[in-house]
C-alpha cells in the first residue's frame, strides 16, 4: 500500500468514526504531510492533527485510528539491545513460552516498573504480547492475537506488592507507592493491548480493527451503550452542542427575517424606474416561538437518553416561549423547577436522578397509565400553541397502552414528536409498542447527541 493509499483510508477512517474531515482539510493534511520529514512520527501526528481534529473531544479517536494506520513498530519487533547481549540471547533461546521465560520477564517487569523506565516499560510489553499473546491459526491468515492470553499469563497485578516494596526502599511513602504501582501496571496492561491492535492491523488490515474495537465519538456514542466514563464526556459536550445551536439558530433566524411579498408597495416603488420592480419590499416577519412539553421516560434503561435530552432542551429555554418537563415510569412527576437559570449541570442531573423515584408507583414502566395521569393532574400543560415532545423506547411492558387518552394529547397540540433512543429495527420486537405509537404521532429514531442536536434545531 502506497504512502496515498494510507492517508486516503484514514481520512475515511476518521470520517466513520464520526470525526468531520472536509475535502479541503484533507488536501491541507496531505500537503503538511508531504512537507515534513517522516523519520519523526510525533511531528506527522502533530500536523494531522492540527489539520483534521477541529474538536478536543475528536482528539482521543484520531490518535487511535492514527497509532492503527501510522503504526510505530512493524513486525515481531525485540527490545533493543537483546541481539548484542549473549547472555539475554541465551536466556531467550528455545521455546517462546516457557515457564523459565515467564519468570524472567515477571523479574524484568517489576525491577522496570520500580524504577519507572518507559521505553523499558514499552519493550517489556511488546515482548510478552510476542511470547504469550500468540494464537496460532489452523490455517494461512488465521492466526492472531490476544492481549487477554498475555496478561493473564504475566499477571501484572500481581507484581503490585513488590512494586511497593521496591518504591518504599527508594523513599516514597506508602499511598504515594501504591498510586504509582498501580499506575505502572495500568500502563504495562494498556500498552500490551496497543501492541496487539498493532499486529492485528498488520496482519488484517488497519481497516478492520478500527470497525471492530474502535468506539465512536462522544457525539455519535449511543446513549444506550454509553459507560460511566462516557456519561461524563457526554455532560461536558452538553453545554458546547448548546452554544453552537443557539448560534446556528440566531444566524438562521436572522436570515429568515425576510418576510413575504409586499405587492403594493413593490408595484409602487416600481413606477419611479419605469414600471420595473428593481427593488423589491417585503412585509415584517412575525417572530414565532414554541411552547414546548416534555414528557420523559426515565426508566433505568432510558434514563441517560432522558437526561441529556432534558439537559439540552432547557440550554436552549431561550428559543422557546415556555418549556415544562414531565417524568414519568408508570406515574407523573413534574421537573420544571430543576432548571434554573444559573443551575450547574452536575446539581441537575443530580437533582433529577433523586426525582426518577418520585416518578415511579408500581416500579415497571406502564405507558398507558403515565399518559392518563398527565391528562389527570396536568390537563393545563397542552394546548394549541404546544409542540409536545415524548421521550422514550415505547417499552410498556404489556400494559394497556390507553391509545385513545394518547391520541387525546396529539390533536390538543399543535405539534407532537416521539424520539426513541432504540434502533428502528428494534421497534416492535418483545414488549416494544413503537409502531403503534407511531400511527398515531411521528416516532423518530434519536441515539446520540449528533441526532438530537439535529432534531432540536429542525423542531426550533
Amino acid at each position: 500500500m502506497s504512502l496515498l493509499d494510507r492517508h486516503v483510508e484514514f481520512v475515511e477512517a476518521l470520517r466513520s468514526a464520526g470525526i468531520p474531515v472536509s475535502l479541503a482539510e484533507d488536501i491541507d493534511a496531505a500537503r503538511a504531510a508531504t512537507a515534513l520529514a517522516w523519520g519523526d512520527r510525533e511531528t506527522i501526528r502533530t500536523a494531522y492533527a492540527a489539520t483534521l481534529v477541529k474538536r478536543a473531544g475528536h482528539r482521543q479517536p484520531f490518535d487511535e485510528l492514527f497509532d492503527l494506520y501510522f503504526p510505530a513498530l512493524t513486525g515481531d519487533v525485540r527490545p533493543t539491545g537483546l541481539d548484542d547481549d549473549p547472555e539475554v540471547d541465551e536466556a531467550h533461546s528455545g521455546p517462546r513460552d516457557t515457564g523459565e521465560a515467564l519468570n524472567t520477564l515477571r523479574e524484568e517487569l517489576a525491577d522496570v516498573m520500580t524504577s519507572g523506565d518507559p521505553e523499558a516499560l514499552r519493550d517489556l510489553a511488546i515482548e510478552a504480547l510476542g511470547r504469550f499473546g500468540a494464537m496460532p491459526g489452523r490455517g494461512p491468515g488465521l492466526s492472531s492475537w490476544s492481549a487477554y492470553q498475555a496478561l493473564k499469563r504475566v499477571a501484572p497485578e500481581e507484581l503490585v506488592d513488590r512494586i511497593v516494596a521496591g518504591l518504599l526502599a527508594r523513599g516514597d511513602d506508602q499511598p504515594t507507592a501504591q498510586r504509582r504501582a498501580r499506575a505502572q501496571v495500568e500502563r504495562f496492561t494498556r500498552q500490551v493491548e496497543q501492541d496487539a491492535l498493532r499486529r492485528i492491523a498488520e496482519e488484517k488490515g488497519a481497516r478492520h480493527v478500527a470497525e471492530s474495537t474502535l468506539r465512536p465519538t462522544i457525539d455519535n456514542l449511543n446513549f444506550l451503550s454509553a459507560r460511566r466514563s462516557d456519561l461524563e464526556g457526554m455532560r461536558r459536550e452538553i453545554q458546547p452542542l448548546a452554544r453552537r445551536l443557539a448560534t446556528r439558530l440566531t444566524k438562521e433566524q436572522h436570515a429568515r427575517r425576510r418576510g413575504p411579498l409586499d405587492f403594493r408597495r413593490t408595484v409602487r416603488a416600481s413606477i419611479s424606474t419605469g414600471g420595473v420592480p428593481i427593488t423589491t419590499h417585503h412585509r415584517p416577519k412575525r417572530p414565532h416561538r414554541t411552547e414546548l412539553v416534555v414528557l420523559c421516560d426515565v426508566s433505568g434503561s432510558v434514563a441517560n437518553f432522558a437526561q441529556f435530552t432534558l439537559l439540552l432542551v432547557f440550554a436552549l429555554r431561550d428559543q422557546f416561549t415556555k418549556v415544562r418537563a414531565f417524568t414519568f415510569i408508570d406515574h407523573v412527576h413534574e421537573v420544571t423547577h430543576h432548571f434554573k437559570p444559573e443551575a450547574d449541570v452536575v446539581d441537575v442531573m443530580s437533582d433529577l436522578a433523586a426525582a426518577t423515584s418520585h416518578a415511579a408507583l408500581w416500579g415497571r414502566t406502564n405507558y398507558g397509565r403515565a399518559f392518563r395521569k398527565f391528562t389527570e393532574e396536568h390537563a393545563d400543560a397542552l394546548g394549541p400553541r404546544t409542540s409536545l415532545l415524548v421521550l422514550g423506547d415505547a417499552r410498556s411492558n404489556y400494559s394497556d397502552l390507553e391509545l385513545d387518552v394518547f391520541r387525546d394529547m396529539v390533536d390538543q397540540c399543535r405539534r407532537t414528536y416521539w424520539l426513541n433512543p432504540e434502533h428502528a429495527r428494534n421497534w416492535g420486537n418483545g414488549d416494544s409498542a413503537a409502531p403503534t405509537y407511531a400511527e398515531i404521532a411521528p416516532m423518530l429514531e434519536c441515539r446520540n447527541i449528533a441526532q438530537l442536536g439535529e432534531f432540536v434545531h429542525d423542531l426550533v
